[in-house]
């Protein structure tokens, strides 16, 4: 037979396959051969094709041949509950095949007594996270755990390798790698655009041909639907919670469904709205990460056992949860990118043959060219670009202490271990100097302290943890994902209004104005937790609708544009949104490709300037801080911006005439430095990278400090390192994270870069359609009432009113 025949497969693993009638798939057999043949491999494969069962056949198979003590795979997963998921499929067919083969689990779920026995006593097969490998590596007996460990497999792959937390696992694979030379390294994905950079990411140093790329066979195409209101496509909104009842209809018609929304909020209130038209009282859950551990196992309990008829769920449960009685996902309002879609369409059957089935709830106008642009690129097979950037340095900080809690080290040693990965590769002497020399007494400002004094250096070049407490200290609080906190918003003399989100608050200076529970408040100051805050009669310059937002993909935005330039392409659309465009195009014009369209018109005593610039809810709340600062300089006298996922909406007393002023690329080198620096915004950035480089612990043995206490500690340091030490290597680090991550600055960029150049201003008599659903969002920071969302809808119908009209 030839190679990669079914008779290859240990009898034990063919008779499995006989007693179902299945027979391997081409691709499993593939990845059977890479591992035989010692190789490194990628698998590119649709949801439902057997990925998993791909990654570890040639473990199985080589454990049922010449069985083995001791850690033979380790398989590492974004998320807790995909291992706990894959322990629970992985067990049934061992147990059906009658080899004698131990898995377990290790996560931050797993209790402390048998994370000590598996250091003891590893099974063959150790399911895990990222966060807890680096754990595990910190302890000295994991040289001998690891020494015979032969395959380590990262699912879902493109989740976390370009983020800090694939910055983690890469520092982690480097050191396996020296702790087993022969390490086999596997990665699995259903939605990879670059697989050359994730076989780079995967590779040890690098070496992109020593990683073999797999291909699934091809699934069955999903059937994808957008569902329309009954009435008319709503202008604003961007939840979809208008269509509660025909939610509930479609889940009243399937099996099992997932409904899956983009914020842990928006995913409270989903379930909350389907909970209130469930006339017929079908079990219904709710699922996300900030529910604790026992609520989410049994919800993940009913689901496996299929009590449940539907799960509102975030990206908790986007990847690999497999759930074999579901038959429908519902995603609430658009998902921002292809990829993300198709993950979570996946989903729904797990099985290749048979089409998924998918529902997409837009929430506006714009949001349903979105979906369709979604559907579009997923018919072309179009995923969202992956981008990968230079590692962290606060990950490499935490690597290299774990590193040093394990054993001592050599300075060389280790730096060309830390450059056998791809984020770290371009890693210079000096930069690595300045890592261990932070390690070692916290930098000169804080060398005085004992507290920051981590690791020495002995004579012979040999680097160890200063005193044992330090390694305690970073193994109760190594981690890289922190936190989010929440701020209190009260006055000064102490009456509580409610709460806003760390990442709103931390883009606001004393003086600023924003809308809360109903009022207009002015910042008088950021006091740890707390936003102090006093009522103003001064109009609210800035929304408060903030919160974490998942950014709108380039690729989805340029089929957007593509659709407004191109009228051949409405007749796909819903009669009220093919008529909204062809009114804007009768009362001004569409932006083409490439274009930024602004747009200016008086309205009831105040002047509005409109850009469609496509770049997305977070580069545009980011512009929008700016522009405002520079039309006051202008003497524009602004009131206050909106935005949404397509426009920002600026408007003030005082008419913009030169659109094109404030839109100039030295916005970024001026403007955007000061009101970072005059922002709690670098502060924010600040802690958490202090947090996971180890400058601050969150926790002590048996108590777990207070946000605040976090927050107060943090401050502290970075006035000290502001005034003293302004080129801190957490400064630097933190500065990265403020322009990159909270602020989107690459999108920004890109915008302002093209702003001279392809800038077309239209000066209109008064509101645009195109302008309506932007522009509905400065009403919705008035109403904090019971009936605020009737008195949305007048307000978005008014604006509507007055800008189809074409006399």
């Amino acid at each position: 037979m030839p190679s990669g025949s079914p008779l290859d497969l240990p009898a034990p693993l063919a008779a499995w396959f006989a007693a179902r009638g299945w027979s391997p798939r081409s691709h499993q057999l593939d990845m059977l051969r890479e591992a035989r043949g010692g190789n490194h491999a990628l698998l590119v494969a649709a949801t439902g094709a057997g990925k998993t069962l791909a990654g570890f056949l040639p473990t199985l198979a080589e454990l049922i041949e010449t069985p083995a003590e001791g850690l033979h795979t380790l398989y590492v997963s974004p998320l807790k509950a995909l291992a706990v998921d894959i322990q629970r499929n992985l067990m049934a067919p061992i147990a059906e095949m009658g080899v004698d083969i131990s898995v377990e689990t290790r996560t931050g779920d797993t209790s402390s007594d048998k994370k000590a026995r598996q250091r003891v006593k590893p099974p063959q097969i150790l399911l895990t996270t990222p966060e807890s490998l680096s754990l595990l590596l910190s302890y000295p007996d994991t040289f001998t755990m690891f020494a015979g460990l032969r395959t380590i497999v990262v699912d879902e792959v493109h989740a976390f390798a370009t983020g800090k937390r694939g910055d983690l696992l890469s520092l982690c694979m480097a050191r396996l790698q020296r702790i087993a030379p022969g390490l086999r390294r596997v990665a699995l994905s259903a939605t990879v655009a670059d697989p050359d950079g994730y076989r780079a990411w995967l590779a040890p140093d690098g070496d992109i041909g020593a990683v073999s790329l797999v291909h699934g066979q091809a699934g069955a195409d999903a059937k994808i639907t957008i569902l329309l209101p009954e009435g008319r496509v709503p202008w604003s909104g961007h939840s979809g919670r208008y269509a509660a009842e025909q939610v509930m209809a479609e889940i009243a018609a399937h099996r099992t469904t997932i409904v899956f929304c983009n914020t842990r909020s928006l995913a409270e209130l989903i379930f909350q709205d389907l909970w209130k038209v469930n006339v017929d009282g079908l079990p219904i859950g709710v699922h996300h990460g900030s529910l604790a551990k026992e609520a989410r196992a049994k919800v993940e309990g009913a689901m496996a056992e299929g009590r449940l008829r539907a799960l509102v769920a975030t990206a908790s449960l986007d990847l690999g949860v497999d759930w074999g009685d579901v038959d429908c996902v519902i995603q609430m309002g658009a998902p921002k990118g292809s990829s993300r879609l198709l993950q979570r369409i996946g989903r729904a059957n797990h099985r290749l043959d048979e089409a998924s089935e998918a529902i997409v709830v837009p929430g506006n106008r714009f949001e349903y060219l979105e979906a369709r642009a979604a559907l579009d690129a997923v018919d072309a097979g179009e995923l969202d670009p992956d981008l990968f950037r230079p590692g962290a340095l606060d990950v490499l900080a935490q690597h290299v202490m774990a590193c040093a809690c394990a054993a001592p080290f050599t300075r060389d040693a280790l730096l060309d271990e830390v450059r056998s990965a791809l984020p770290y590769s371009a890693l210079s002497d000096d930069v690595f100097e300045r890592v261990l020399g932070f390690i070692r007494d916290g930098g000169y400002s804080l060398r005085a302290y004992d507290k920051f004094k981590r690791l020495v250096e002995e004579e012979d070049g040999t680097w160890r943890v200063s005193h044992p407490k330090f390694v305690g200290q970073h193994r109760l609080n190594a981690g890289i994902i922190v936190e989010a906190t929440m701020l209190d918003v009260r006055f000064r003399n102490g009456r509580n209004l409610g709460r806003v989100e760390e990442a709103f608050a931390s883009q606001l200076s004393a003086g600023d104005t924003f809308f809360f529970a109903g009022l207009s408040l002015e910042v008088e100051k950021i006091d740890l937790t707390d936003l102090i805050v006093r009522a103003t009669s001064r109009p609210a310059r800035i929304p408060t609708y903030g919160g974490s937002r998942m950014p709108l993909s380039t690729s989805l935005a340029d089929r957007v544009r593509g659709f407004l330039a191109d009228p051949s392409e409405w007749p796909r659309f819903p009669d009220d949104v093919r008529e909204w465009l062809e009114y804007q195009t009768a009362r001004s014009v569409l932006p083409q490709p490439g274009q930024l369209l602004v747009e200016t018109f008086p309205r009831e005593g105040r002047h509005y300037m409109v850009a469609y610039s496509f770049e997305g809810w977070n580069a545009h709340q980011s512009l929008g801080m700016l522009v405002t600062r520079r039309m006051e300089t202008q003497g524009l006298k602004p009131l206050g911006f909106v935005a949404n996922d397509y426009a920002i909406a600026c408007y003030g007393l005082e008419k913009v005439i030169d659109p094109a002023s404030l839109f100039s690329a030295d916005i970024l080198e001026h403007e955007f430095v000061d009101w970072v620096q005059q922002s709690h915004l670098l502060k924010r950035a600040f802690r958490e990278v202090a947090v996971i480089g180890g400058l601050v612990e969150r926790q002590h043995p048996g108590k777990r400090k207070t946000g605040k206490q976090v927050t107060f500690s943090t401050d502290l340091i970075y006035d000290v390192l502001r005034k003293y030490e302004p080129t801190h290597l957490l400064l630097q680090a933190a500065w990265d994270d403020a322009r990159a991550k909270m602020t989107d600055v690459g999108r920004l960029a890109h915008l302002l870069d093209r702003a001279a150049e392809t800038m077309l201003h239209v000066d209109l008599d008064r509101i645009t359609p195109l302008a309506v659903p932007v522009l509905t969002l400065i009403g919705r920071e008035r109403v904090s009432t019971a009936g605020g969302d009737d008195a949305l809808l007048v307000e978005a119908e008014a604006l509507a009113a007055e800008a189809m009209r074409l006399d």
